[in-house]
C-alpha cells in the first residue's frame, strides 16, 4: 500500500490498482467544521487535476481535483449522513471516492508522505 499527496491537499492511497482519494487532515483543519460533501459519479471518466468533488464547510465550499486519471470506482456513501467524517477521520474513514487508475505513471508526480510534510510546514 502506497499513499501519495498533492499540493491541493489531496491524498491517494494505492492497493491492489485502485486508489482510494481523500482530503488531508490539514485541509480539513483549514476547512473547519465540514457541512456537505458533493461526490463525483460513480463510473465517470475524469482527467487528473480535474475538481471532481466539492466540500462544504462553516468557512468555505473546496474544490477536490483528482490526483490522477481513471474511472470513478466507489463513492463513500457514508458521508451523505456523514459528512464530518471528513474533519473527525479525514485520512481514513473520510476518504471520498476510489478510482480504477488509467495511467498508474501519474503517481510519480506526487508527493510521498515526507515530503507533503515539508512541503505543509512551508506554508
Amino acid at each position: 500500500m502506497s499513499r501519495y499527496f498533492t499540493e491541493d491537499h489531496e491524498w491517494i492511497e494505492i492497493e491492489d490498482g485502485l486508489g482510494t482519494v481523500g482530503i488531508t487532515d490539514y485541509a480539513q483543519g483549514q476547512l473547519g467544521d465540514i457541512t456537505f460533501v458533493d461526490l463525483p459519479a460513480e463510473g465517470a471518466s475524469v482527467a487528473k487535476g480535474d475538481s471532481v468533488s466539492v466540500v462544504d464547510s462553516v468557512k468555505a465550499a473546496s474544490d477536490v481535483y483528482t490526483p490522477v486519471s481513471g474511472t470513478i470506482a466507489e463513492v463513500n456513501a457514508a458521508l451523505a449522513d456523514e459528512p464530518e467524517l471528513v474533519n473527525t477521520d479525514a485520512e481514513v474513514g473520510g476518504w471520498l471516492f476510489r478510482i480504477t487508475l488509467s495511467d498508474p505513471a501519474e503517481l510519480d508526480a506526487l508527493m510521498d508522505e515526507a515530503a507533503y510534510r515539508e512541503f505543509v510546514n512551508g506554508l
